[in-house]
């Protein structure tokens, strides 16, 4: 894996849905653990130039969770959603809601698999309610967001503390 490693992916016209694949240096539990331990989580999700405050992470089948990110220049975006379930360390289902954009709610399902040399592949399906609500998220830059994370995720997993 490189710096410049980013996620693939796959928007299908006229359907609600979008398909992210990416890999890691890192093993399955790992990756796992740094999308369920919020004071992980809270290092790596969404841009760097963004601080993530984490208000609420119960991360178990049934829980929830809000955080709200601030750029430099002061300007905040929250986030919640629901846990629907977590099943360490291979799957994990949940949704994700834009507090700018309320009621356009996606239903995440990822899915982990451990590569050869201690490796692991992220696949996630994001569906939406509508064609229209998944064009509003790519529009307002979830690829360009997710990579940088995911980019931040690469230096924490190697940095050992996830």
């Amino acid at each position: 894996m490189t710096a410049t490693q980013t996620s693939t992916v796959t928007a299908e016209p006229g359907l609600p849905f979008v398909d992210v694949v990416r890999e890691f240096d890192a093993p399955a539990e790992r990756v796992f653990r740094a999308h369920t331990d919020p004071a992980l989580f809270a290092q790596w999700i969404g841009p760097r130039a963004y601080t993530t405050v984490i208000e609420r992470f119960d991360a178990r089948s049934g829980g929830s969770y809000r955080f709200t990110q601030t750029d430099a220049e002061g300007a905040s975006y929250s986030f919640h959603g629901s846990f629907h379930e977590l099943s360490a360390p291979r799957r994990m289902v949940q949704t994700f809601e834009f507090d700018g954009a309320p009621g356009h709610v996606s239903l995440d399902a990822a899915v982990l698999e451990d590569l050869e040399g201690g490796r692991c592949r992220l696949s996630v399906h994001s569906s939406f309610q509508t064609v229209e609500a998944r064009d509003a998220m790519l529009a307002a830059g979830m690829t360009e967001g997710m990579n940088e994370g995911y980019q931040r995720l690469d230096e924490l997993l190697a940095s050992g503390a996830a």
